[in-house]
């Protein structure tokens, strides 16, 4: 019983390890599936639209202007101030403050210690600390310090501006945990009405998708600076985290602001194009009377895009964004009220459409093939990546595209290779079924194109030929049915190769008949040509096989029988194709062409010739050497055809011998059917001689005549003869 399931095996083995890889979840699936939220990104960035935040940019030329960077606290104190003025709702540092300013009087004062300058190091003494100053400057102003969360040994913990409480399961063990943190200094965290952790989420190839609304330290949730800045902007004082049963964070409310974020609390940011109108360079906003209606109720954030302070960030829209950019673009959407989101349950909607696209996919790839599995896999695959197009443009969905795609496209090669195999196991079937009585274009024909095997049929100009051994009753007394079948191998063999090497096609064996036609199924203009090459090439294989048993009976002490074959050939409208019933059909051909054939092949041992053609045959053939033989009524046919004794080819049609032969042979004819028989006993005579000349063993023929011209001289062929020899025989 065939297994049909076996097809099938390799594609849903292959379906299944998707699957299982789905579950698994390698870290470079995760990588290959947010390149494919990048490609989201990059095709349809989020629109710019001018928002009440800002960055307070040090960028390069503000190092030109007014130094290197780190400035004087009393500076920063100073910037500080200007913006309270200009109404600012709140004030974000993307810096940690953690060392004291270099640049303080008492730092100062150590220094000329110990130059010497005891004076100048105690009235240095007595001025403000820098630092102390900034805290000052801030305990007046909506600023938010940051700190950065480490993975370091037990360290003070930052300062906590605001509670956070929560509804559902406890997020604490959700969020991205730490051990550590590095702290702004204490007059500046402690005067701060914010204080924010500056992380941000890095996937595993350097890139920032996410900013983190909250984050832990030692069992205990911190805000981010973005999430600070929203709270201190809004006068809040508690954040509202909602986490959803056995699943993670779901929204994380800030004020009056509801921010859906993902199981770790994190939010996804849709990147706009890197837009100049964000940035408001630090040394303007420090010039005298700098003014700047936009920036009253805005929130502005003090970050670096000077390429030497090293805070730019990998983003998918910008190898290089300034890392306060990715701050500012997450509070963006927030205010827009724009989000990215990836459902819990989106990854196992995409791993059961991946199974059940995958399931059809192997179906119609194995049932229609390649051609209908491209046809198929490429609306899958359209309407894939077209659906996660529409989500996310139109949904803000986050729909992972790649997986599936990459998954049926796989199993459309594994379908698609099982069919190419079980096509070619077919195909060496069919060459090994019937290379061995087919020329080998046909089996190659039918190789290529199994579908052929079917019934049917078309007409086709072509030449048949039909070949017997001649007294094969008395040679087949000779063995036993081994030894007979050991002869008739022999026979065959050398019988088909001739055959084979000049483009025909074996019919069929019928015991010791062989049935042959050319021109199909493939084109071949030359058809009779080669169908009278190939009965000359088997008379002379013949003439050695029989020399060969001939020498085997000699050798054996047993009288030797020769071994010769007859031939019949014709040419005409055949229908050619698979004959037969739907169990059992054979690549053939049918006709009264045919029929002909065989009748000529049985007329050979009537006039004593190896090989008799039709006038058809010699007709496609005028360069082979040939003479007529007779008009006949073959048995079983009311009109006569005229047939001829193919003796050669070109070389011997071009021999003035044969030339001068074909001539008298003629005039034979010609004065026989005047019933001159004189005459025609003249010319018969003649051509023997040149026959003999020649080397041409035709006594059977021109004994045959011979007999018929003394029988009608002696009581006439009868009235109205014309010249017709009617068969009694097949």
């Amino acid at each position: 019983m065939k297994k049909q399931w076996l097809p099938w095996a390799i594609p849903l083995l292959m379906l299944m390890l998707a699957i299982g890889l789905r579950v698994w979840q390698p870290p470079f699936m995760e990588t290959v599936k947010l390149k494919g939220f990048d490609a989201y990104q990059m095709a349809m960035p989020r629109e710019y639209q001018p928002m009440p935040i800002n960055v307070i940019d040090i960028d390069d030329e503000s190092l030109g202007r007014l130094g290197q960077w780190p400035w004087p606290r009393t500076q920063v104190a100073e910037m500080v101030q200007r913006l309270t003025e200009l109404g600012v709702a709140a004030i974000g540092f993307d810096i940690v403050f953690s060392e004291p300013d270099r640049t303080s009087p008492s730092h100062m004062a150590a220094l000329w210690e110990k130059e010497g300058a005891a004076n100048l190091a105690d009235t240095l003494k007595n001025l403000p600390d820098h630092d102390a100053l900034l805290g000052k400057a801030i305990a007046d102003a909506p600023v938010v310090s940051g700190f950065v969360l480490t993975q370091g040994g037990i360290t003070p913990k930052p300062q906590g501006k605001a509670g956070i409480s929560f509804i559902g399961p406890d997020p604490r063990a959700l969020a991205s945990g730490f051990t550590s943190s590095v702290n702004s200094l204490a007059p500046i965290e402690k005067s701060a009405k914010g204080n924010g952790a500056l992380n941000a989420t890095v996937d595993a190839d350097g890139m920032i998708r996410k900013v983190p609304l909250v984050l832990q330290l030692n069992g205990k949730l911190y805000p981010t600076l973005s999430a600070e800045l929203l709270r201190v902007a809004q006068g809040a004082s508690t954040y509202l985290v909602k986490t959803a049963e056995g699943g993670g964070m779901t929204d994380v409310k800030i004020g009056e602001l509801k921010v859906p974020v993902d199981g770790e609390g994190r939010l996804w940011i849709h990147y706009s194009r890197h837009d100049p109108a964000r940035y408001i360079p630090a040394w303007q906003v420090l010039q005298p009377g700098y003014k700047n209606e936009t920036l009253e109720g805005a929130i502005v954030v003090v970050g670096t895009s000077a390429a030497g302070l090293k805070d730019l960030r990998a983003t998918p829209l910008n190898p290089v964004m300034p890392g306060v950019e990715v701050h500012v673009q997450g509070m963006e959407q927030i205010l827009l009220g724009h989000y990215l989101e990836r459902p819990d349950w989106m990854e196992g909607a995409e791993t059961l459409l991946t199974l059940v696209i995958g399931l059809l996919l192997i179906a119609v790839c194995l049932r229609l093939g390649a051609k209908g599995g491209l046809v198929m896999l490429a609306v899958f695959l359209g309407g894939t990546i077209g659906f996660g197009m529409w989500a996310f443009d139109s949904k803000g969905m986050l729909v992972d595209v790649v997986y599936p795609c990459v998954t049926i496209t796989m199993i459309y090669i594994a379908a698609t290779l099982v069919r190419f195999m079980a096509t070619e196991k077919e195909k060496a079937q069919v060459r090994s079924a019937f290379s061995h009585y087919m020329s080998p274009a046909l089996v190659e024909e039918l190789a290529k194109n199994p579908d052929k095997l079917t019934l049917g049929g078309e007409m086709r100009d072509m030449s048949v030929l039909f070949c017997d051994i001649r007294g094969f009753t008395t040679i087949s007394e000779q063995f036993d049915a081994s030894g007979l079948t050991r002869f008739i191998n022999r026979f065959l063999t050398p019988m088909t190769k001739v055959i084979l090497e000049r483009r025909g096609t074996i019919d069929k064996y019928i015991g010791d008949c062989i049935m042959a036609f050319w021109n199909a199924p493939l084109d071949d203009e030359k058809h009779a040509v080669h169908a009278c090459r190939s009965a000359l090439a088997m008379v002379k294989a013949c003439q050695e096989l029989d020399a060969t048993v001939r020498g085997e009976f000699e050798a054996e002490g047993k009288k030797p029988i020769p071994v010769a074959i007859g031939l019949g050939i014709n040419s005409g409208e055949m229908c050619v194709g698979n004959m037969g019933s739907d169990q059992r059909f054979d690549y053939s051909v049918l006709g009264d062409e045919v029929n002909l054939a065989s009748r000529l092949e049985g007329q050979s041992k009537t006039y004593g010739v190896d090989i008799v053609i039709g006038e058809s045959t010699r007709s496609r053939a005028p360069m082979m050497a040939t003479i007529e033989l007779d008009l006949i009524k073959v048995k079983g046919k009311t009109k006569p055809v005229m047939i001829h004794a193919l003796l050669g080819e070109e070389t011997l049609a071009e021999d003035n011998g044969f030339i001068q032969l074909k001539n008298a042979w003629d005039g034979m004819l010609a004065s026989y059917r005047r019933q001159d028989w004189n005459d025609a006993e003249h010319w018969l005579h003649n051509s023997a001689r040149m026959m003999e000349a020649l080397g041409l063993k035709l006594d059977g023929l021109v004994e045959l005549y011979a007999e018929r011209i003394a029988a009608y001289r002696a009581k006439g062929p009868g009235k109205g003869w014309d010249g017709v020899f009617e068969a009694k025989s097949k």
